[in-house]
């Protein structure tokens, strides 16, 4: 069976680095380069024109930054993954970026081969972090949450869903998985970041792997589901 064609496109504000990420992509057979952004605002528009599948994104652009830019992108159209490529590694940069919705974080000096990797893994919804951004992520994993949470629990339903958020599930594919409307997974997955006073997605994967809910290792399609009422 012939892979899926991985579509991605690549914003960054120096042409040198778009050329030479363009060159490296094209060694791939099962990856097409559909589109190049100079900055943010033009990365929200070809995204939204050309539905890409992996988003290459700096952080450090004109206009509108690559933070904002995700945040955007991943709000309006939750099929996009989102893999940082930056030279920054600094706390203000990694965490506001996971939270904005990238699913991998990746240093401009990573290896051709742990780029590729990288957006393979991606692709397929897996998280993907430098391992020095990972620690600062476990790190930060080892610290509870300071505002107590709600005394309302979740629903059998709502941690089914919470479960496929961990692992980087779109709110259509939830909504495949569990046979049920994706007006109905955003309005779950609404209530969820409601009663653990969270902001994003990204936010609830992280509790969710932090209280053990969920694991990177983890299968969607092979956890037992319960139907409960929508």
């Amino acid at each position: 069976m012939t892979p899926k064609t991985i579509r991605v496109l690549i914003v960054d504000d120096h042409a040198i680095v778009r050329k030479g990420i363009r060159a490296l992509l094209a060694t791939e057979p099962d990856i097409q380069v559909i589109g190049e952004a100079s900055d943010g605002a033009e990365a929200i528009a070809l995204a939204q024109a050309l539905h890409p599948d992996v988003i290459l994104m700096d952080l450090v652009m004109p206009k509108i930054d690559g933070i904002e830019a995700t945040r955007r992108i991943t709000a309006s159209q939750s099929g996009v993954r989102v893999l940082v490529l930056t030279s920054f590694a600094a706390d203000d940069k990694v965490f506001p970026a996971i939270k904005a919705g990238a699913l991998g974080y990746l240093l401009k000096d990573t290896g051709p081969d742990d780029l590729l990797r990288a957006v393979h893994q991606v692709h397929l919804g897996q998280p993907t972090l430098e391992p020095s951004i990972a620690r600062k992520v476990l790190s930060e994993l080892a610290h509870p949450p300071q505002e107590p949470l709600t005394p309302d629990p979740l629903t059998e339903r709502e941690l089914d869903v919470l479960r496929r958020v961990a692992q980087g599930n779109s709110n259509k594919e939830i909504a495949e998985q569990l046979d049920i409307a994706e007006m109905t997974v955003r309005a779950h997955v609404s209530n969820i970041l409601g009663k653990l006073h969270l902001a994003s997605r990204t936010q609830a994967a992280l509790y969710a792997l932090r209280k053990g809910l969920a694991t990177l290792e983890d299968s969607p399609t092979n956890q037992p589901t319960n139907r409960p009422a929508n």
